[in-house]
């Protein structure tokens, strides 16, 4: 049998911004995949980006579509800013490439409809790059709920809280190229990981709050903190959200996020938990709740390998790697990803109407 690097996978980058680091660092570690382009319209620092990675500057451009019209790859990695989430996708898989996008999968759930349905008009594969899926923690997890050592699922808390943690580059301030704050940028990471570990239910309501009371404000730049001066002026996204979501099995997940709140954690926190009828485990610091010859059982596995941020970019883009050259199963769906879209969506929509429920199609 030929080796995987004997007929690679030739992926192209659309963005070389700092997610982009992460991608072609991850890439250059699976045999299978080579990257063959790269396009950003910032010149100088893709050029930069490219260097460091080997690429030559005759696979760079400052236009997508000619990229992808030149390079004519056979997979194509995401990897822009929000708003241009969609319309890279679909411009990728219009040129007959498979594509993984960078969470979350669009600004909103009719932009996610549109990436799967142009998908299978073109008969392409779609991967959203939900990485914390392919945490061993999760694992754990999943392991738990496969065993039915949780029972019936009826509870899941997520949690992805900054106490100041408002990013002070790029665009995350931004909602009009963002679509939203922490919930959009890393509520979505845990709920992902939380509705994924559940057995990826169908939504069918949710309800939130939002607010504003920190990020847009000049003084609170100044605070001590880990990323200050941040560009308060162009602030427009939330610095708090809540959301409570129902699915069709009966089961329900409450999500808090934040970027900026007067709360314990002074990093970055994502965690959640998820309770059943026999038992309940929680994700971040794996712990099992059960029941066991008569009394209240607390049990830790003795071993769990920890990841560094670059092996989730590793796992995910294997997966992928796998997914289109062999026709391995994806952890990441597409639809999977509409449906926290829809999830999102909801809360927002609702936090913009006064709390009211949203039903989720």
């Amino acid at each position: 049998m030929p080796s995987p690097s004997a007929n690679p996978v030739r992926v192209a980058l659309i963005g070389a911004g700092d997610i982009s680091e992460q991608h072609l660092t991850a890439l250059a570690k699976i045999d299978g995949a080579t990257v063959v382009g790269l396009a950003d319209i910032n010149e100088p620092g893709m050029h930069a980006r490219a260097e460091a990675h080997g690429i030559s500057r005759d696979q760079c451009f400052t236009d997508a579509q000619k990229m992808l019209d030149a390079v004519k790859p056979d997979a194509v990695s995401v990897c822009t800013p929000n708003a241009l989430h969609g319309p890279n996708t679909l411009a990728a898989l219009e040129a007959g490439a498979h594509v993984i996008v960078e969470k979350p999968m669009a600004m909103n759930a009719v932009e996610a409809k549109a990436m799967i349905d142009t998908a299978k008009k073109n008969d392409r594969k779609l991967v959203i790059g939900f990485q914390f899926r392919y945490d061993p923690r999760t694992a754990f997890v999943v392991a738990q709920r496969e065993a039915g050592v949780l029972g019936d699922l009826r509870f899941g808390r997520v949690w992805a809280l900054r106490r100041r943690g408002i990013p002070n580059w790029g665009v995350f301030g931004r909602k009009d190229l963002q679509g939203g704050g922490p919930m959009i940028d890393i509520g979505v990471h845990s709920l992902e990981a939380c509705h994924y570990a559940m057995g990826a239910p169908k939504p069918v309501a949710a309800v939130g709050m939002t607010d504003t009371y920190l990020g847009n404000r000049e003084d609170a730049t100044k605070i001590e903190n880990m990323w200050p001066n941040w560009d308060w002026k162009t602030y427009t996204v939330e610095d708090l959200a809540i959301g409570h979501i129902r699915f069709d099995n009966g089961a329900v997940i409450h999500i808090e996020s934040s970027f900026a709140a007067h709360h314990e954690h002074t990093t970055t926190t994502m965690d959640f938990q998820l309770m059943g009828t026999k038992g309940g485990v929680k994700w971040a610091d794996p712990q099992l709740f059960t029941d066991l010859n008569g009394y209240m059982l607390d049990a830790r596995p003795a071993y769990i390998r920890k990841f560094q941020w670059n092996d989730y970019f590793v796992a995910k883009l294997t997966n992928f790697i796998h997914h289109v050259r062999d026709d391995q199963p994806t952890n990441a769906p597409a639809q999977h990803g509409l449906m926290v879209q829809q999830m999102l969506d909801a809360i927002y929509q609702s936090a913009d109407n006064g709390g009211a429920e949203i039903a989720i199609d």
